[in-house]
């Protein structure tokens, strides 16, 4: 049989089924609710333990002290080398941090890649 002959029934066939993927972003996807999204930070739990930086192995968190405020902390995340493994909200003692469903997260401009959460 021709190349042709074996490649025509295939082509007929996948013309009239509906495409597997979704054009997005006019229809929206649903995400699970285990998803790992943008992280979220609790500024008034977090104990400044640094446990979180040193268990990610992407080195994509910080925990920095709020300037003039006693045992009150702050999270910075590079968004641009977090792979989303959610180690630090695992390993967080006080469970300050927790991923979100948020994930549109593409910027143009890798200055706009790192975020105070």
């Amino acid at each position: 049989m021709s190349k042709i002959g074996k490649i025509l029934p295939v082509a007929l066939k996948t013309l009239f089924t509906k495409p597997s993927t979704e054009a997005y972003p006019y229809v929206k996807k649903l995400v699970e609710d285990d998803f790992r999204g943008k992280l979220e930070f609790n500024c008034d739990v977090c104990i400044g333990c640094n446990i979180c930086t040193r268990v990610c192995p992407a080195k994509a968190i910080t925990i920095e002290k709020v300037e003039g405020e006693e045992k009150k902390f702050k999270a910075i995340v590079h968004l641009d080398r977090c792979i989303y493994c959610a180690q630090c909200v695992d390993s967080c003692p006080k469970k300050a941090l927790k991923t979100t469903q948020a994930f549109e997260l593409a910027g143009f401009e890798t200055g706009n890649m790192t975020v105070e959460v």
